[in-house]
């Protein structure tokens, strides 16, 4: 009978690139970087690694389609590697990978790491997946953009709770300049500027009521982490683990677009995803049990509405919440602690590992500036496709009971 992954599995050791415009290296430079942070915090050798998963999305522009670019990379001694990829849940994919082959037994120490070169796609924004040779995606969805979508989303929502459309922008706006504030204490984001409310309120409109300020940015970025048993960690004289509670991930089953009874105003993946990561870590009240949250802010408005899909803020009451300082990062459930992606931006591959990395380092006292006060859980949040379609996927770490 299964039983879950709770404390299974602990890290033991994470690592992270400055996340930007990172013209001056390639995705294998990216990697090595972040390996290099992970290596010496695990405090093992390389040759103590069993196997190991990559994460990328754009092979197109990154570094191919299978896992041989990481073993060559980094020089790895000829153990298994293998590529993943789940759309913006793809660095939470290796990850899940590496957890369940060492609570497999298969393992006792793995690999995942997380890589994009995402500047190089040469687009302002995300890519069109899909638009090569053999597939049609552009004929499925000819004038379907991100900014359009979940534009889309904000409207449904204002609709079906009458939230005005003052209320829901000073909303959308807060979570902008609360994640601006955290960004800019973090020395491995892209943005370090704080803005004001009314910078985010008077900037240009890119799709109403989504604002400049209100969506993330393109960026470069690798993250990865090494797991292994309790056991074996402890056996190495670590102390005070960290260890993962749970992993799900859920994708859309077509439900959505049929249109039935969703309005368009949630994500139903993340709803179910966080129903099931709660009871698997054995959380029965996730807003006093989360210490703090890195959720998947695309854009502004999809930070807001997760929080309702997380059972934390009640359904229509999250804008207020939100403005009532509940997600900042001196409030009850900090959000983004790190800046979130709309200070990072999002290298597909390296999104879910880099949100980990954050909340690994406040389980460990080590986030500086941004430390929050004895935490005990970390939750992270990835949403792959659009509102109507689309992969959730959620991790919980904690600190090892």
């Amino acid at each position: 009978m299964a039983t879950g992954i709770k404390d299974k599995v602990v890290i033991l050791g994470m690592g992270c690139t400055r996340f930007g415009e990172r013209w001056d290296v390639g995705a294998e430079e990216l990697m090595v970087e972040a390996f290099q942070e992970c290596l010496k915090d695990a405090g093992i050798e390389k040759k103590d690694i069993q196997a190991a998963w990559l994460g990328t999305c754009m092979e197109e522009v990154n570094v191919g389609k299978t896992g041989m670019p990481l073993a060559v990379t980094l020089r790895l001694p000829m153990i298994p590697v293998t590529r993943v990829e789940n759309y913006c849940a793809t660095g939470s994919e290796a990850f899940r990978a590496a957890v369940y082959a060492v609570a497999s037994g298969a393992y006792d120490i793995c690999l995942a790491l997380g890589v994009e070169k995402l500047k190089d796609t040469g687009y302002g924004g995300l890519p069109n997946f899909g638009s090569n040779a053999g597939t049609l995606t552009w004929q499925w969805w000819p004038n379907l953009s991100a900014p359009g979508s979940f534009a889309q989303l904000a409207s449904a929502y204002a609709a079906k709770y009458k939230v005005s459309d003052k209320d829901l922008k000073r909303a959308i706006a807060h979570v902008s300049v609360k994640s601006h504030d955290n960004g800019a204490l973090n020395p491995k984001a892209h943005l370090r500027k704080p803005v004001t409310e009314n910078q985010v309120l008077s900037a240009p409109i890119i799709a109403h009521p989504l604002g400049l300020f209100d969506c993330c940015g393109v960026s470069d970025g690798s993250a990865c982490a090494i797991v292994t048993t309790p056991e074996i960690a402890k056996k190495m004289g670590k102390k005070d683990l960290v260890s993962v509670k749970s992993l799900q991930i859920a994708l859309s089953s077509g439900e959505e677009a049929g249109f039935n009874e969703w309005d368009g105003d949630h994500f139903m993946t993340t709803s179910k995803a966080s129903i099931m990561a709660y009871k698997e870590a054995g959380i029965s009240d996730p807003k006093k049990e989360i210490s703090m949250m890195e959720v998947h802010d695309c854009f502004s408005i999809t930070e807001l509405v997760t929080m309702e899909d997380l059972h934390i803020s009640e359904r229509g009451k999250a804008w207020r919440d939100v403005m009532d300082g509940m997600y900042d990062r001196s409030g009850r459930v900090p959000c983004q602690v790190d800046g979130g992606l709309k200070c990072f931006g999002h290298p597909i591959g390296a999104s879910g590992l880099r949100m980990l990395y954050e909340m690994y380092l406040q389980l460990h006292g080590r986030a500086g500036k941004r430390q929050i006060e004895n935490p005990v859980y970390g939750l992270t949040h990835n949403l792959g496709g659009f509102p109507f379609q689309n992969i959730c996927a959620i991790s919980i770490i904690g600190k090892y009971e």
